[in-house]
């Protein structure tokens, strides 16, 4: 199972960076249906991983909504769920979801975020 994981783990395309940042989903087809709260687990510049007292399933389009440190304003994008696990203890989920659309100027601020948290120079400074 660790060998399984570690390969996971080198095939990802982008660094994770271990966070805890309030995040606001909702179902993209249920545009009625208010946004439910959670906290992020870990974050990189292609998705978020989050837990969650709900089921969501798999390829589920989501509206996510982050409260970077320091950003602005909320980063907002629509995100696919990749991949869902229920957790050992309690009736919570950890929810992995990738990007699929956001905005130049939001993209900029989770890279800044992730360089700023790996402590590497970011040339995406936004004024």
């Amino acid at each position: 199972m660790d060998n399984i994981r570690q390969s996971v783990e080198d095939e990802r395309r982008y660094k994770r960076v271990e966070s805890v940042i309030p995040v606001q989903y909702r179902n993209l087809r249920k545009s009625g249906e208010s946004s439910t709260g959670s906290l992020t687990r870990n974050i990189s510049e292609g998705g978020i991983c989050f837990k969650t007292s709900q089921f969501i399933s798999l390829a589920c389009r989501l509206v996510v909504e982050l409260e970077l440190p320091a950003a602005p304003k909320p980063v907002k994008a629509i995100s696919k769920v990749a991949w869902i696990r229920k957790l050992p203890v309690g009736d919570q989920y950890e929810v992995g979801n990738q990007f699929l659309e956001m905005t130049k100027e939001d993209k900029k601020m989770i890279l800044n975020f992730i360089h700023e948290s790996l402590n590497i120079d970011s040339p995406l400074r936004i004024p």
